[in-house]
């Protein structure tokens, strides 16, 4: 009798557990909300986007404002922020003329109040924060050996992730799971190693894939960024050959939040030349 009561317990539990989380996952998608942050443009991104309305792009611009500040602070001080003073002017020259291209995806975008900066280091590296934080390290364009039009592609496709509002984008995605995962495991009594197991199970199999998502967008949306500028589309294909070079090869894609070098670069032949007429039509500007 006993047993057969404890085992009615813990399938009421079980049952209970199961209609709590799914409250819970409820709760987090009713707070969200499909969205279009960009235009589709000559090269068609024009995936409906799900955001939180517990996560303010407002917010999240401020937060990103607060970060770059002390980012560049923390640079200044080490001597490194804008050490190199013509090739902080040759990469602010380039995204000048990008900004205004960015109209075609966000007719707001140009507004935005943009910062670009250069920061010494041997990383290779650069970044978009939201609103238009920019950052690129030297090590990008000096042990590649960049062209402009190489870096037009990689500032473009840092852009094109600041004009999708992928990081608002992945903050409603961990704010919806978080919700979930950590509600479900308080009702079931998990452990700490199975909210983990939760959370990893997350990042493989939606967290990784909608990051891969992201990369490709702004993949394309960076060539034609940069055919819009008069900057070669084709130059974003031999930026990720040279990427690859350097990267040396480290897992398996589905493993990565990037594409893999392969897929990247076969995608990037297709986008580049679609957007060759806005390359001839802006170079006769």
């Amino acid at each position: 009798m006993i047993a057969r009561q404890a085992g009615r317990a813990a399938v009421w539990a079980r049952l209970c557990g199961a209609a709590v989380a799914g409250w819970l996952l409820a709760i987090g998608l009713s707070a969200c909300q499909s969205v279009q942050t960009t235009q589709g443009g000559a090269v068609g991104v024009d995936r409906p986007q799900m955001m939180s309305a517990l996560v303010s792009e407002t917010e999240l611009r401020e937060g990103a404002r607060q970060a770059y500040r002390e980012e560049l602070a923390k640079e200044q001080q080490k001597g490194a922020l804008n050490a190199d003073p013509a090739m902080t002017q040759r990469v602010r020259g380039i995204a000048s003329r990008l900004i205004p291209a960015t109209a075609a995806f966000r007719p707001d975008a140009p507004r935005w109040a943009w910062e670009v900066n250069v920061i010494r280091s041997d990383q290779i590296n650069a970044w978009c924060m939201p609103g238009g934080k920019i950052a690129v390290y030297t090590g990008l364009v000096n042990r590649l050996t960049l062209t402009d039009d190489e870096i037009a592609a990689v500032i473009g496709h840092e852009i094109a992730h600041a004009l999708r509002e992928h990081a608002r984008e992945r903050a409603s995605e961990q704010v919806t799971a978080g919700l979930v995962i950590q509600g479900g495991a308080a009702v079931l009594g998990a452990g700490r190693a199975a909210i983990d197991m939760a959370a990893l199970a997350y990042q493989v199999t939606l967290g990784l894939p909608n990051s891969r998502l992201h990369e490709s967008e702004a993949d394309r949306m960076g060539v034609e960024l940069a055919a819009r500028a008069g900057y070669d589309p084709r130059a974003a294909i031999s930026l990720w050959q040279k990427m690859a070079r350097a990267d040396g090869g480290k897992g398996p894609e589905w493993m990565s939040t990037h594409p893999s070098a392969e897929n990247r670069i076969r995608e990037l032949e297709v986008y580049a030349a679609r957007v060759m007429p806005l390359y001839e039509q802006a170079r006769r500007r």
